[in-house]
């Protein structure tokens, strides 16, 4: 009669931990499916004239999927009403008429980078430069 209860309480005990165990690892995949899911890659390139100053590629969420989002994400920023002012230090100039402008996949923009909506793989170059 000992061996039996012996018996069944290990059993109960294996047949628990195999649960929790499955349990925790089915949680796990799905969050990590879910996180990847969520976030698009977007790549950064800043240009100070004709010169590459820096690039980066930046991970943001599906949901904030805006140009100002991954850019403040990779770098220092300052901006007003979405117009970007400063980045990194480098600021424009309006005296001079440096300003930073932006293209997305070749193509410049058409709002501020607050507006302006982006998808995965999208390439941004951020130029400061004199605007003619």
């Amino acid at each position: 009669m000992k061996n039996k209860h012996k018996f069944s309480l290990l059993f109960t005990i294996v047949a628990f931990l195999t649960l929790f165990l499955t349990g925790c690892s089915n949680n796990s995949s799905s969050t990590a499916k879910k996180s990847s899911n969520n976030q698009i890659t977007v790549n950064y390139t800043l240009k100070q004239g004709k010169k590459t100053v820096s690039d980066k590629s930046v991970k943001i969420p599906k949901k904030k999927a805006k140009v100002i989002t991954g850019l403040k994400k990779a770098w220092k920023v300052q901006e007003t009403k979405g117009f970007i002012t400063s980045i990194d230090g480098k600021k424009q100039n309006p005296k001079k008429k440096i300003y930073w402008t932006y293209t997305i996949n070749g193509k410049w923009a058409t709002k501020g980078a607050d507006k302006q909506a982006v998808a995965n793989k999208d390439k941004i170059k951020f130029t400061l430069d004199k605007v003619k």
